[in-house]
């Protein structure tokens, strides 16, 4: 039996992966500040090159900040179809040759090379494949190795652009001590505010804290942050899997031809599974509907998209399969809505679409259902309809 001692976590990070795409198909784009996402004011950066980089410039910020930092920097809006395929192109270079792998998000894995040091060598067999992911690719990427997953994605970034680190067992804690808290990847700005405030800046000040301290101060995420300032993490390695779904249908009691209620009852039904990916951490690439008619002749459509967990990026595709879908013009009996190929991963900023706003406006949504149950806070539309797999539609209209 392995212990966490004994573990060996890769963690492999693509270098700006938008960007790095981008110049695949343009080298004119190769050494300039790029810049990716929403061309307008109010849109954000989803991406950027490590060039605008050293102006300070980051993901979700303003574009209008991004232009005034770096104003020679070029704006692309990039392509997420390009991307999702480039994305699912190294997922299959890593099934191939690893055992077990989770795909964290769109560009980012974690690998769980334990007990196979003693055969080959777990920072070599990393190796090679990180120069096979580039060879066949063309695509610049990163890697750390350690015991466990926090400390590898640590080592990632330590290593990046472009190359690889390793951290022996044992030499966990002095790795992590010199480096910011923000380093830490629990830690975002609203904590890291918190621990300056607290006199906090550098690990190695929160190793020396008593973890009582940091609980009274954090909760259960003081105690979490602890572990992971010291070099502990427990989480095993999630298994990939592209068959995960998650589904919903609802059986009328009535069968109808009202395609207006029928849009305002997959449009809460899109809601509903939206919001359960963001809160499992989830994307999806296929979206499916489901129609069944008076007679019970069933039909399905199924359309592959860009990762998103966005019901604005979700919704339009619903609605688009259910029209094509619904050509018979006989009563409905059933509708039904279905996420697969779910990976792991925190919602994605759409390049198009998203602005500062309703990103914020997703934060707080889920903030508010998951506290108070699930729409308290919905589209006006989902209102108008009830539906047996919901809770009764007492919430908000937004």
């Amino acid at each position: 039996m392995i212990t966490d001692s004994q573990r060996s976590i890769v963690h492999m990070d693509l270098d700006s992966f938008f960007v790095s795409v981008e110049r695949l198909f343009d080298s004119r784009l190769n050494g300039k500040p790029i810049l990716i996402g929403g061309t307008g004011d109010r849109g954000v950066v989803a991406s950027c090159s490590y060039e605008a980089r050293k102006f300070g410039i980051h993901s979700a910020m303003p574009m209008r900040t991004a232009r005034q930092l770096c104003p020679e920097a070029l704006i692309i809006r990039g392509d997420t179809e390009r991307y999702s395929q480039k994305s699912h192109e190294i997922t299959e270079i890593i099934r191939e040759d690893v055992p077990l792998f989770e795909k964290s998000s769109i560009d980012e894995f974690y690998i769980d090379y334990s007990g196979m040091d003693k055969f080959f060598g777990c920072f070599k067999m990393a190796q090679e494949l990180r120069q096979k992911i580039i060879k066949e690719t063309g695509l610049p990427i990163s890697l750390g190795l350690s015991e466990n997953k926090t400390v590898s994605k640590v080592a990632t970034g330590e290593a990046k652009p472009d190359n690889e680190k390793e951290i022996p067992r044992g030499t966990e804690k002095p790795f992590l001590a010199p480096l910011s808290v923000r380093k830490i990847p629990m830690i975002g700005e609203k904590t890291a505010h918190s621990l300056y405030g607290m006199g906090v800046k550098k690990i190695h000040t929160l190793q020396a804290m008593p973890a009582e301290l940091l609980e009274s101060a954090f909760g259960k995420n003081g105690l979490a942050l602890w572990d992971k300032a010291n070099g502990v993490d427990r989480n095993p390695v999630v298994p990939y899997s592209e068959a995960k779904s998650i589904s919903t249908e609802n059986t009328f009691s009535q069968d109808t031809i009202d395609v207006r209620m029928l849009e305002a009852t997959l449009i809460a039904m899109t809601e509903q599974l939206a919001t359960k990916l963001r809160k499992n951490k989830q994307l999806t690439c296929c979206v499916n509907v489901k129609i069944r008619y008076s007679d019970f002749d069933t039909h399905t459509m199924q359309q592959r998209i860009p990762y998103t967990a966005a019901d604005h990026t979700l919704i339009p595709i619903v609605k688009e399969l259910f029209r094509k879908l619904y050509n018979r013009r006989l009563l409905i009996r059933l509708i039904g809505v279905r996420f697969s190929a779910l990976v792991h991963g925190h919602y994605q900023i759409n390049l198009f679409e998203d602005t500062q706003e309703s990103i914020r406006l997703y934060q707080a949504l889920d903030k508010i259902n998951v506290k108070y149950g699930e729409k308290t806070v919905c589209r006006a539309i989902g209102m108008k309809v009830g539906h047996r797999n919901f809770n009764p539609f007492n919430g908000i209209a937004i």
